[in-house]
């Protein structure tokens, strides 16, 4: 594990080096200053060897001309007597160590060595002396590769007809070219790795405040802006936030940014709170009316004699002022739930609290078939029973109210393997368009074009079961398609240690025994569509 670990470091840091659009600006910066810095040296190499090697070619092109000189001159000077008895060049004056001097006559050698550094003499080979008869006698200068190493020679012809050959050395060029190279490459690379590692240093330096910016815009975009008051006083150091330079210039723009992003959450805020108020004071203002209307309108239905049309218009009348009833206590529960009054949290067991619901909503709704599945053990959580109940009374009459008459809505309770309690309401309707799930938890969304129940919805009761989850910390979920649509909520678990103990009493009706497929809620044989995937269900 540990070298596939590196093996796929490496190859990612490989893919990295090899896109340098996708390095870090700093990497890219220091990377273009030693690039640059490499070009320099190696141009100045390149000068400096070449004026170098110009400037010791002509020394050594001026000492062999003289060299060359001083032998001729010797050789002039010195009475010449039979041809074993020839003058030896190497006996000149000024003759140096390691200087060559050679007579070529007809073609062969007749006298030639070199003058080694103790002052003695070193003969030439037979490759030598071919390699020295086959030089020009024009009096140029010619580099020739000898036994003893390389040599720049020149040939100049004798008054007798023949050919006096002088030459130095060119080990001490070669060897000062080199140790120059050498030089150059050693100090390059020592100013490179030296400038390498104060360039990164002072670019890390500068790019320090953009790195805070960078930093501090991770922090603002993981804040919950969404709702509820944001304190939004994060800012840009005052380091990194005075005009001036490119980075100041950002940080202050930055700031000023989160200046006005800061005052419209703010102005938000002010305006969702003067809504959310006004909504809970029209709300409770609204009960007692609707309360006097509902009681004179059931007063006159039972001491007045009408028509049958006044029957009916009371009869309408009344059931608008209950609708109207409804509406009003769904937005003071919305109103309540988002001043975030505590809850009444206490240790419930949820099986109980979801047959009540199942028995209650069947009772309006005879013509769907009702299914719960249980288990025989208890479903503990630490819950509001209250508002618990009202998400699945909401969840039941939003599948009752929205699927057609004869539609299976099986209702399931469970709990996870980390023992989150689980309820699951389903049923196998024609389920929900996919367009309107993404803001089918939204206050106020109703899917008109697709009801197919005969009452009508406030588009608040799926809202107010999200607002009470999120009070209790937990979630409810949606998934839809034709013929199986399931809203399933999710409680926290309880901690351990917690989870014993009384439960408290569910007030209300409970059923008696488990249901399953076989015994439904309404009463009627089962189908086995009580464990069946649910159905259609539309905001209500």
């Amino acid at each position: 594990m540990p070298l596939t670990t590196s093996a796929r470091a490496l190859r990612s840091a490989a893919a990295r080096l090899a896109r340098p659009g996708r390095w870090h600006l700093r990497t890219r910066l220091v990377a273009v200053l030693l690039a640059l810095l490499t070009v320099i040296c190696v141009l100045v190499g390149m000068i400096s060897y070449s004026a170098m090697s110009v400037s010791l070619n002509s020394q050594l092109d001026s000492q062999l001309a003289q060299a060359s000189a001083r032998s001729h001159d010797f050789n002039l000077s010195t009475p010449s007597g039979p041809p074993g008895t020839r003058p030896d060049p190497l006996n000149a004056r000024g003759t140096g160590a390691g200087q060559l001097n050679a007579i070529i006559s007809g073609g062969y050698l007749v006298t030639g060595g070199i003058l080694s550094p103790t002052g003695t003499r070193q003969q030439l080979t037979n490759n030598d002396a071919q390699l020295l008869a086959a030089l020009p006698t024009s009096g140029t200068m010619a580099d020739a590769s000898l036994s003893i190493g390389n040599y720049r020679l020149q040939a100049v012809p004798l008054s007798n007809g023949g050919v006096l050959i002088t030459g130095l050395p060119l080990g001490a060029v070669e060897r000062t070219l080199a140790k120059l190279v050498l030089t150059i490459i050693l100090v390059s690379l020592t100013g490179l790795i030296v400038l390498g590692l104060a360039g990164t240093m002072i670019v890390r330096r500068s790019m320090a405040p953009l790195e805070k910016l960078s930093a501090l815009a991770t922090r603002v975009s993981r804040l919950p802006l969404d709702a509820g008051e944001v304190a939004l006083s994060v800012r840009v150091p005052d380091g990194a936030s005075r005009p001036g330079t490119e980075v100041g210039n950002v940080g202050h723009a930055f700031n000023a940014m989160l200046d006005n992003v800061a005052h419209a959450l703010q102005a938000r805020q002010r305006s969702e709170t003067k809504v959310r108020r006004f909504v809970a004071d029209a709300s409770h203002e609204l009960r007692t009316p609707l309360t006097a209307i509902r009681g004179y309108t059931e007063l006159l239905q039972m001491t007045e004699t009408l028509t049958p049309d006044g029957k009916t218009s009371l009869g309408r009348v009344n059931a608008q002022s209950l609708r109207m009833g409804r509406l009003v206590e769904d937005l003071l529960t919305l109103a309540r739930l988002d001043e975030g009054r505590p809850l009444s949290l206490r240790t419930a067991d949820v099986t109980p609290i979801a047959m009540d619901a199942v028995s209650d909503v069947r009772v309006g709704a005879p013509g769907h078939h009702w299914a719960i599945d249980v288990p025989d053990t208890p479903v503990r959580a630490k819950c509001d029973d209250g508002q618990l109940k009202q998400v699945m009374l909401n969840l039941l009459s939003n599948a009752a109210k929205h699927t057609p008459a004869g539609t299976t809505v099986s209702t399931r309770v469970s709990q996870d393997a980390d023992g989150s309690p689980v309820v699951t309401v389903t049923d196998d309707g024609p389920g929900i368009p996919p367009e309107f799930q993404d803001v089918i938890f939204d206050r106020f969304s109703r899917a008109d074009t697709a009801r197919t129940g005969t009452q009508g919805s406030t588009g608040l009761g799926l809202s107010i079961v999200a607002a009470i989850m999120e009070a209790h910390h937990g979630s409810v979920e949606l998934a839809s398609r034709p013929g199986a649509t399931t809203f399933t909520v999710r409680l926290p678990a309880i901690p351990a240690g917690q989870a014993t103990g009384p439960l408290a009493t569910v007030p209300g009706r409970t059923m008696p025994g488990r249901t399953g497929p076989e015994n439904t809620a309404d009463g009627h044989p089962g189908d086995g569509h009580a464990a069946t995937p649910s159905a259609k269900a539309f905001p209500g």
